[in-house]
């Protein structure tokens, strides 16, 4: 029998004690009889994780991941008669907007009314409001309704200027990145796919904006090519439902959710923030056992570029192995959720950081949830995984290597600086960034990344299952989007952060409707988290 640590029972008791705080902030937050609006703010960035909240502090953004889990429990939870959606800006991203709507759609389909209210829309948030049962705006708002454009800046004319020379070495015919410093406008490669990414991420906005809004594919297709609209002219097209300031936004609530409670002093629904109804109530894992803990999923956020060495910014490759090899000797961690938002980088990090993955999984299994943009190196370190889950407008792929170094030679002769040493071994300068690469260097940079594609091309076929062969035809560096990959092989299914907890709490062996607690990194300060209840203050959550 496993000896109970006495730390572990104090760190129990503790989390029950924190519960019997939020039962009693619930039972001051939410009326007897009848029920409540969840107001979900939605503004941007909305980042996968909230950031560290101090007790009686203002509230920080709202999180992608509490918001999902706020509206995935709101449809079911009797004492939520509806959901108002606030936008706050435009939604950054097709992932974070497509995960949104198919929450607002469960919503619908479970029988609650969904209200969307902004100033301003564009095809992200629209995309996701359009979903809503009622899509208002004050008369003064906008639908930024105008379509999609794909662009980067090219700088071949301003470096050579400058007498500067992208010295540039890559595996891979659609391996674009490079083309930034090397070209005036994107190759034929570049524009053919993002012509097809652009074609995806388009017949997704087309296809939401006509099922929501009850129109024809085509008649949207046009209403993209009029736009913008002003809020009147919005209405007309049949994009939103009226024009409302957020007084009249709340008198029309009880009407689309026959229960709802209301103040009875000023007769204003009552409306609960999303922030508070996560903390009081959905990352309640109920009662904690003393004597033993509730089975535990590892959910690690990992955004940005990836490096070698440690560090807060992007992912560090020694902090993240370092954590993933915690996880994987936690016997009380059943499974691991690995949340990546990622272009790439270095290639050595990259590979570490497949190997760790990869050690976790011999061990529990390890399911990917992919952000907007899985690519390069964020893809090698994804392909280890048991499970990858991509949203439709997910950027996927770039199996590719591409660097090099920049000779500024030229740069140092205009502004009258001088590069001299001394060099022992034939490609001792190789490096040196006062001359360009000489074909035999040249050569041996391409032999090095030739290797490093190979294994690429190995680790992702070993991962997906694939035929080498047919994962090298895929491996030009060619980026696609979610729906493509999956029809591919390089992604199992389409779904958001929620269904790939869902499917790491399957493969981990536990029952539906069983209770597990899930372990956010980069953590929160528990101390913080246990307070947190205490800091709420009840009644309307009047200035949404």
């Amino acid at each position: 029998m496993a000896s109970v640590r006495p730390a572990a029972v104090l760190r129990r008791a503790g989390a029950n004690l924190a519960r019997v705080a939020r039962r009693a902030a619930w039972r001051t937050a939410v009326p007897r009889r009848g029920g409540v609006w969840l107001v979900v703010k939605l503004e941007p960035p909305l980042p996968d994780l909230a950031a560290p909240r101090l007790p009686f502090a203002p509230s920080p953004p709202p999180a992608l991941l509490d918001t999902l889990a706020s509206l995935d429990a709101a449809a079911a939870d009797p004492r939520v008669a509806g959901v108002l959606l606030r936008f706050g800006g435009p939604l950054q991203g097709f992932s974070r907007a497509l995960s949104l709507r198919r929450a607002v759609v469960k919503l619908r389909e479970r029988g609650k009314p969904v209200v969307a209210y902004g100033e301003l829309y564009a095809a992200e948030s629209l995309l996701v409001a359009s979903a809503a049962t009622r899509v208002w705006l004050p008369e003064t708002g906008t639908v930024f309704l105008v379509g999609l454009r794909l662009e980067s800046f090219y700088l071949r004319r301003l470096l050579e200027k400058l007498d500067v020379r992208p010295e540039v070495v890559r595996v891979g015919s659609h391996k674009s990145a490079a083309e930034i410093l090397t070209r005036e406008q994107m190759s034929p490669e570049q524009r053919e796919q993002l012509e097809a990414l652009a074609d995806d991420l388009f017949e997704e906005l087309v296809s939401a904006l006509a099922s929501g809004r009850g129109l024809e594919a085509d008649a949207v297709r046009v209403l993209v090519d009029e736009g913008p609209y002003s809020a009147r002219a919005a209405v007309e097209a049949g994009l939103v439902d009226g024009c409302l300031y957020p007084d009249e936004v709340e008198r029309e609530l009880p009407g689309l959710a026959a229960g709802t409670a209301t103040d009875p002093e000023t007769g204003r629904p009552r409306l609960l923030a999303a922030a508070q109804y996560h903390a009081l109530r959905v990352a309640d894992p109920g009662w904690r056992p003393l004597l033993h803990d509730l089975p535990h999923i590892a959910y690690v956020v990992a955004r940005g570029a990836i490096h070698r060495g440690r560090g807060s910014r992007g992912i560090a490759s020694d902090s993240l192995r370092e954590l993933l090899e915690r996880i994987r000797r936690e016997p009380g961690v059943r499974g691991l959720v690995l949340r990546i938002d990622s272009p790439g980088g270095d290639g050595v990090a990259s590979d570490l950081l497949w190997r760790s993955v990869e050690l976790v999984r011999q061990e529990k299994p390890v399911v990917v949830s992919m952000g907007d943009v899985v690519a390069s190196g964020g893809y090698y370190m994804a392909a280890a995984a048991d499970a990858l889950f991509a949203e439709a407008g997910t950027v996927t792929g770039s199996i590719g290597v591409v660097g090099g170094k920049v000779d500024l030679e030229g740069l140092y002769q205009r502004i009258g600086v001088g590069v001299d040493g001394v060099e022992r071994g034939r490609r001792a300068g190789l490096l040196s960034a006062a001359r360009g690469f000489t074909a035999d260097e040249r050569s041996a940079m391409q032999a090095l990344f030739d290797s490093v594609h190979e294994t690429f091309v190995d680790r992702v076929a070993r991962g997906r299952g694939l035929a080498p062969e047919r994962v090298a035809k895929l491996a030009q560096g060619r980026i696609w989007s979610g729906t493509r990959a999956q029809g591919l092989g390089l992604v199992d299914a389409l779904g958001g952060p929620l269904d790939a907890v869902r499917e790491a709490c399957r493969r981990a062996g536990l029952a539906e409707g069983e209770r597990y607690i899930l372990d956010l990194h980069p953590r929160v300060p528990p101390f913080f988290g246990w307070l947190s209840p205490l800091s709420w203050r009840s009644g309307n959550a009047s200035q949404w």
